[in-house]
């Protein structure tokens, strides 16, 4: 995709549909006039009066308690430098969205017309009641030191500057590890920080609290390094005044044991590299390019541990592994202000978290066999399940501990449980979902890559590295199309129907045919269908000239599976196929067989099916916990279609004791803990959340599936085919291209695992 293209992407992203990222959803019924008298006038009068008589109700009767404002003026956005407040909008909301989706904190966004310090703190004072903590950003140096200095003073509540602070607690968290794994104490070693703004600032204090000696520390700015006999430098810069005599970053790398960027890109040498002390640690953390290439570095210095920016690299710096979780914190025990003690904390918790197991989730989402502590993983993943549950309670122990939490916690295990709760209320699965793809991206066969919104999947697949396309269609059209939407990345496209393709369709037929030619098939009918795209594709992958295939956009579910079922057919020891739908659901990613295929399958069939759906979520990094779903509960009817999901119980238990699952049940009681506990708590589902469903048909298991859907705008991906013998997966008609794009990384996912096993087999 071109630069333009990539700027028409961002600019509709933002447009539509809708303006903006983030918008207020209410909290409480209002539906019926008294939901409305209750709302407002005259039942809204009455927390009123309770918060005068005490201001601390306010928490309890209102949203504060929840409600952070990312606050900024403009003047030092990103990379674009000082763009006014309008112009860092975006980047505001976009600010709220990553507290909304990593720990469930609503955020206003408020942009202050002002680089006046004393105007712009007066303001911020002035909406404070409003809210529970106030995040500031993109605020310019040296003003923002002063900013937050006296709004942490003057405010009762959470103040937290994040550019200065969060890559502070981020990367002080990973140099703890790395120091750890280098045998070096952090008093001892030489620390050179290229940079002097807010961050370079608060990351050299944080690391001096953590031991780090002055006279051990070499700071630089653009003007090279900040020497104690330089004139005119600010009280920060001043701070970290060198008394040795060097001016340059060369000087200054000589037997360094850490360099620290936070400044440009492609200033650090191999030279400067080589000259380092043993096991140097390098956090080149410029965005989006860091000040020394990562793979020059490692190809440099095979004793360095290194860590970026960069989300393609080992050791991500990334921010929101700080900020949503220590509001979090700060938030539930209503802090008064975030201090030194909280930010530690945060770099404890972040630093510990990184020797502990690392769950099969985040192997999975990361393509990796498995995650250690090491050189290449000092710091945890962002999409990390854990770090709600271990960054918030380390802080609000140390607002506790420091005295400035007014409400403390006292039971912390329900505490940590309400934490993991909050993680059901976003999609996380499908950002997983892509960011595996994108490890070990395969090739992937589009059948239908003459429709518009097919190529655009394609293309989408192609630019964010999830798979490599293959295009199925007539070439004029499909070149025609992607001149149209600006795809002009070199792509394999073939016409079935071409001549050019002649031989290889002759091989393709003729290797059907050798298979089936006991089964009715001749050499001619073979012949003949290979004209036809998804026989086409089908063989495609059966040959290895792809190793995944989407189809069904633009044709009917049952013509579609029937080539795939004809030409590849089920794996080893399946007897049905079947499909699952992902639902993303507030309650969290829910599981529902089968929504395609089987019309009524048998006890045996739903055995079959739960067991195959059991695997499909443990690709996903879920453990299953699944009901068999009926309109009974636990032998409460007698009627046929009751026994059958009783009987597929009573099969799953007996062959696979380990499973998790039970029914017959009825859904809500499924999905209903506290019901289920409290009427049935001999189930093996009481006590656990559901996140898998089987139905007993195929009408209620499309209906629902369909349902969620429209009505509560879940997003869907599926129907994922199980049981087939190649990843092949079939799209629902008119599959919207961000589903389209789901089931890619699904195949490719599909095809990464399959090749695994092929390699330890």
């Amino acid at each position: 995709m071109s630069k333009e293209s990539k700027r028409l992407e961002a600019l509709v992203y933002h447009a539509k549909p809708t303006p903006g990222k983030i918008k207020v959803i209410p909290s409480k019924k209002y539906a019926s006039q008294r939901d409305l008298s209750l709302a407002y006038s005259p039942g809204v009068a009455e927390p009123c009066l309770e918060i005068e008589k005490d201001i601390n109700n306010v928490y309890k009767y209102t949203a504060k308690g929840n409600l952070v404002a990312v606050i900024s003026n403009g003047t030092a956005v990103l990379g674009l430098g000082n763009i006014g407040p309008e112009a860092s909008k975006p980047v505001m909301e976009g600010k709220g969205l990553l507290f909304k989706i990593f720990a469930d904190i609503d955020v206003f966004d408020i942009e202050v017309d002002t680089e006046d310090v004393d105007a712009f703190i007066e303001t911020v004072k002035n909406i404070a009641p409003t809210f529970g903590g106030i995040n500031l950003e993109d605020i310019k140096a040296p003003e923002a030191f002063e900013i937050e200095r006296r709004l942490k003073e003057e405010l009762d509540i959470p103040v937290m500057h994040d550019d200065q602070h969060g890559t502070a607690i981020i990367s002080a968290a990973a140099l703890l590890n790395a120091l750890e794994l280098a045998e070096k104490k952090i008093a001892d070693v030489r620390i050179v920080v290229s940079g002097a703004g807010a961050a370079a600032i608060s990351c050299t204090r944080l690391y001096q609290a953590f031991g780090a000696k002055p006279e051990n520390i070499v700071m630089l700015d653009s003007k090279g390094v900040i020497r104690s006999n330089r004139p005119d430098l600010t009280s920060q810069k001043a701070e970290f005044a060198t008394h040795r005599a060097i001016d340059t970053l060369d000087e200054a790398m000589v037997n360094a044991d850490v360099f620290i960027g936070l400044s440009m890109a492609n200033i650090v040498t191999p030279e400067m590299l080589r000259s380092m002390a043993k096991d140097p640690i390098v956090f080149a953390m410029a965005n989006p390019d860091p000040e020394i290439n990562y793979r020059l570095a490692i190809e440099t210095r095979d004793d360095i541990i290194m860590a970026t920016g960069r989300s393609d690299h080992p050791n991500q710096v990334n921010n929101v592994l700080g900020f949503p979780f220590i509001f979090r914190g700060a938030l539930d025990v209503r802090a008064t202000k975030i201090n030194e003690e909280m930010k530690m904390a945060a770099v404890r918790a972040l630093s510990n978290l990184a020797k502990e197991p690392v769950p099969e989730q985040v192997n999975i989402a990361y393509g990796e066999t498995r995650l250690s502590f090491g050189r290449d993983y000092i710091i945890p993943k962002p999409f990390d399940p854990r770090l709600i549950a271990e960054i918030p309670p380390a802080v609000a122990k140390a607002a506790m501990e420091s005295g400035v939490a007014k409400e403390p916690i006292e039971d912390w295990d329900r505490y940590k449980n309400n934490l993991l709760d909050r993680l059901g209320s976003d999609n996380k699965l499908v950002r997983l979902l892509l960011n595996r793809a994108r490890t070990n991206p395969k090739r992937v066969v589009f059948a239908e890559a003459d429709q518009l919104s097919v190529l655009k999947a394609a293309q989408i697949a192609y630019d964010e590295g999830v798979a490599i396309p293959i295009l199925l269609g007539r070439q004029e059209v499909i070149r025609d199309l992607m001149n149209e939407i600006d795809f002009d990345a070199e792509i394999q496209i073939i016409d079935p129907k071409a001549d050019e393709q002649t031989e290889r369709k002759n091989r393709y037929a003729d290797a059907y045919w050798e298979k089936h030619q006991r089964d009715g098939v001749t050499q001619y009918s073979a012949r003949k269908i290979m004209r036809e795209r998804n026989y086409f594709a089908a063989m495609m992958v059966n040959e290895g000239d792809a190793d995944a295939l989407i189809t069904g956009y633009s044709r009917s579910y049952p013509s579609v599976v029937k080539p795939m079922l004809q030409l590849i057919g089920m794996a080893k020891g399946v007897t049905r196929v079947a499909t699952t739908n992902v639902m993303m659901t507030q309650r969290g990613p829910l599981f529902l067989s089968d929504t395609a295929i089987n019309i009524n399958p048998t006890a045996e069939d739903l055995a079959r099916i739960a067991y195959m759906t059991s695997r499909v979520c443990k690709l996903f990094g879920v453990d299953p916990v699944i009901a068999m779903t009926s309109y009974s509960n636990f032998g409460s009817s007698d009627h046929p279609n009751a026994k059958k999901a009783n009987r597929a119980v009573k099969i799953l238990h007996e062959t696979y004791p380990e499973m998790v699952v039970d029914g017959e049940v009825q859904t809500d009681f499924a999905l209903n803990p506290g019901m289920l506990q409290d009427k049935f708590p001999f189930s093996k589902l009481a006590g656990r959340k559901v996140n898998t469903l089987i139905f007993p048909n195929l009408d209620a298991a499309n209906i629902t599936y369909k349902l969620l859907k429209e009505l509560n705008k879940a997003e869907s991906i599926g129907p994922i085919m199980i049981g087939m013998n190649k990843p092949v997966h079939i799209l629902q008609l008119d599959a919207s291209v961000d589903e389209m794009v789901n089931m890619v990384a699904v195949a490719v996912i599909d095809a990464q695992e399959r090749e695994k096993r092929q390699q330890k087999a």
